[in-house]
């Protein structure tokens, strides 16, 4: 690859003995939309955790920026760059809209609690800093008109577009996406896939996503990984993969 930002190398993980994933190796290039998919339990979202450091590699590694990450925890790699949104979205219900996507600058927060609490200069510069980042989000992912809707009062692929919001405000150099269409309808579907692409064409970022429709995966990705089992059974570009043997047989079902 011309310019690999996220490397894994023979990553392993075991839960009680189960293999969850097994010498797992793939590289991601810098600016490109690549999918994980498989079957449930294929060890889909537990690559995503131990991207992101909810998760430790029993084995193996992995490089961020062609630097390996060691015990990483959310909060660093959050601040190192990395994003991520899980399955259920794990919104605040009870509060605004804008306030959820100002949750997701939280972790990049300089100010001590004692500017915070006086009020002092830095603590202004900053909010009206992340305030104008969180607003340029909410245009960017046309959510201007929900900004001061309570979250629970919003139609389901509403609730998902903020979640993509609160990963997408603080630009995280790697977005990692795990279902962001699942539920939704076919029109959400294609909204929520308009956004992704522009997160990567406007904002240079990165993306690696889980998605179980095998036809936003064709039309939106440049690169899909596929798994069963734990193990990498294919990797490539989305019309090498709908014609690969062995990902039609793990994953896509018998050829017609």
């Amino acid at each position: 690859m011309a310019d690999p930002i996220l490397e894994l190398s023979d990553v392993s993980l075991s839960f009680k003995g189960l293999k969850a994933i097994n010498a797992l190796s793939f590289s991601v290039e810098r600016g490109e939309i690549c999918a994980l998919i498989g079957p449930n339990g294929a060890g889909k979202s537990s690559a995503l955790n131990i991207l992101n450091g909810v998760y430790r590699a029993d084995a193996g590694h992995v490089a961020f920026e062609g630097k390996r990450l060691r015990s990483i925890r959310p909060g660093a790699a959050a601040r190192r760059g990395i994003g991520r949104t899980f399955q259920h979205a794990a919104l605040f219900a009870g509060l605004s809209v804008l306030d959820n996507v100002l949750a997701g600058l939280a972790r990049h927060s300089r100010t001590t609690l004692i500017e915070h609490a006086l009020g002092l200069p830095r603590d202004a510069a900053e909010t009206r800093r992340f305030r104008a980042a969180a607003e340029e989000t909410l245009s960017f992912l046309e959510l201007t008109a929900y900004r001061d809707r309570i979250v629970a009062t919003l139609p389901y692929g509403i609730q998902k577009r903020v979640d993509l919001a609160r990963a997408l405000v603080a630009r995280p150099t790697l977005l990692l996406l795990d279902e962001p269409m699942a539920g939704m309808n076919g029109d959400e579907k294609r909204a929520m896939a308009r956004f992704i692409a522009a997160a990567r064409d406007e904002f240079g970022t990165t993306i690696v996503l889980i998605e179980h429709d095998i036809g936003v995966v064709m039309s939106l990705s440049d690169h899909v990984v596929v798994l069963d089992y734990g193990r990498k059974v294919g990797d490539g570009p989305p019309e090498a993969i709908r014609n690969d043997p062995a990902v039609i047989a793990a994953y896509l079902g018998k050829p017609h």
